[in-house]
C-alpha cells in the first residue's frame, strides 16, 4: 500500500496537468491576448517555479510543515482554476497565473522527497513510480481533448479542478520523514561555474530546455492552424507520452550503450531537426507522425543530462549540479521559449515560429562546439569525447 499512493500521486496529477495546461494558451488566445500577453503569460511560470521551488522546500524542511505546504498549493490551484474561466482582464489573469505557480512550485519536490522517504530501502524503484505519470498524461490528453472538442475549453479547467482536489486527498496519506538538513554551497557553485566545460553543458541544456518548452507550449496552437481539433491534440500529445515510456525504462541501458555526453548530444540534435520537420508539415496527420519519433527525445535528453552532471560534479557538489542543469533547461530555457514562441506565433504564426527555434537550437549547438574547438580546454576533460 505504500507504493499505491505516490504512484496515484504522480498519475493524477499529471493527468490533471494534462487536462489544462496544452490548452491554456488556446485559452489566452480566444480571450483576444496579443502575443507580447501570451509570452508573458507562458514565460514566466517557469522563472516562479525555478525561485518558488527551492524556497517552498526549505519552508517545509524548517517548519516541519511538508503536508500542509503541499496540501496548500494543491487548493490554491483548484481554486485558481475554479476562477480563471470567468476573468476576461489580462491584469487578473495574470495575478491569478502566478499565484498558482508561486503555491504549486514546491509540490513536484515534495511529492519527489516523500516517495523517496516512503519507498525505503526501495529506492530503486523511484523510477517505475514516477511512471504513473507518464500514463496519466497519455491517458488524459486524450481524455481531456476530446472533452474540450465536444464541451469546450471551460471542461479542462472543471476537470483539472476535480482531479486536483482528489489528489489532494490522496497527498494526506504521504510521509515525509525526518528534516534533512541539507543546505546549499553558494562558494561550491561559483566554483563549478568557473568550469568550461560546466558552461559549455549548460549552454546546451539551455537549448534544449527551448526546444523541449517550445513543443510543450505550442504545438496545440499549431496543430489548430493546421485545423486539427481538440481530439487530434489530445492523440499528439498521447503518442508522445506513450513513447517516452521505453526510453525512461530502460534509460539505464541507453547511458551505457551511447555515454551519457553522446546520448545528450544526439537528443539535442535530433531536437533541432524535429523543429524543423514541424515547421514543414502540411497537415495534422504529420504532425502525429513526427511526435510518435519525437516523443522519445524529451526523456533521453533529461536521463542524459542527469547521469552527465552526476558524472561530471566535483565531490560533494552533486546537488548543486543537478539543479543547476534543470535550471538552465526547465528555468531559463523555458522562460525565454515561453516569451520568445508567444512573439513568433503572433508575428509570423506556428510555421515560422518552430523554423526559427530549430535553426536557433541548431546553429546553437554548432556555435558552441564551434568555440569548443576553437578554445580548447586545458583541464583534461572527463565523461565527453
Amino acid at each position: 500500500m505504500r507504493k499505491i499512493w505516490p504512484f496515484s500521486f504522480y498519475f493524477l496529477y499529471f493527468a490533471a496537468m494534462a487536462s489544462l495546461l496544452p490548452f491554456l494558451v488556446i485559452f489566452y488566445q480566444s480571450l483576444g491576448f496579443n502575443g507580447t500577453e501570451i509570452g508573458l503569460l507562458t514565460g514566466i511560470p517557469p522563472l516562479i517555479t525555478l525561485f518558488g521551488a527551492p524556497l517552498g522546500t526549505r519552508l517545509a524542511d524548517s517548519t516541519h510543515r511538508h503536508g500542509l505546504i503541499m496540501g496548500s498549493g494543491l487548493l490554491v490551484a483548484v481554486a485558481v482554476t475554479i476562477l480563471l474561466p470567468g476573468v476576461r482582464s489580462f491584469i487578473l489573469v495574470f495575478e491569478l497565473i502566478i499565484l498558482f505557480n508561486i503555491f504549486m512550485s514546491p509540490v513536484a519536490s515534495l511529492s519527489d522527497s516523500a516517495t523517496i522517504t516512503m519507498l525505503g530501502a526501495q529506492r530503486a524503484m523511484y523510477g517505475r513510480i514516477r511512471m504513473g505519470g507518464t500514463l496519466g498524461w497519455g491517458i488524459f490528453a486524450l481524455i481531456a481533448g476530446a472533452l474540450v472538442e465536444n464541451f469546450g475549453l471551460q471542461i479542462a479547467f472543471r476537470l483539472f479542478s476535480v482531479i486536483m482536489f482528489i489528489n489532494f486527498l490522496v497527498s494526506l496519506k504521504f510521509h515525509f520523514g525526518e528534516k534533512s538538513g541539507q543546505t546549499s554551497d553558494a562558494g561550491g557553485m561559483r566554483s563549478l561555474l568557473r568550469r568550461r566545460r560546466w558552461i559549455v553543458f549548460l549552454s546546451r541544456a539551455f537549448l534544449g530546455g527551448v526546444g523541449a518548452f517550445s513543443v510543450a507550449s505550442y504545438l496545440y496552437p499549431y496543430l489548430a492552424e493546421l485545423g486539427a481539433g481538440e481530439t487530434t491534440m489530445g492523440m499528439a500529445a498521447m503518442i508522445a507520452t506513450i513513447t517516452e515510456l521505453p526510453v525512461f525504462f530502460f534509460g539505464d541501458r541507453l547511458v551505457r550503450r551511447f555515454s551519457s555526453h553522446g546520448l545528450f548530444m544526439i537528443a539535442l540534435v535530433l531536437i533541432g531537426i524535429r523543429s524543423l520537420v514541424y515547421a514543414v508539415a502540411s497537415e495534422p496527420f504529420t504532425v502525429l507522425i513526427i511526435q510518435a519519433v519525437g516523443g522519445t527525445l524529451f526523456p533521453a535528453m533529461w536521463l542524459s543530462g542527469v547521469s552527465y552532471a552526476d558524472e561530471n560534479a566535483p565531490a560533494g557538489l552533486k546537488s548543486t549540479a543537478q539543479g543547476l542543469f534543470g535550471a538552465m533547461a526547465f528555468g531559463f530555457g523555458s522562460a525565454v521559449s515561453g516569451f520568445v514562441g508567444g512573439l513568433l506565433l503572433e508575428s509570423i504564426g506556428g510555421r515560422g515560429m518552430f523554423l526559427a527555434f530549430g535553426i536557433i537550437i541548431l546553429g546553437g549547438l554548432a556555435l558552441i562546439e564551434g568555440m569548443k574547438r576553437l578554445f580548447p580546454e586545458k583541464e583534461p576533460l572527463r565523461a565527453e569525447a
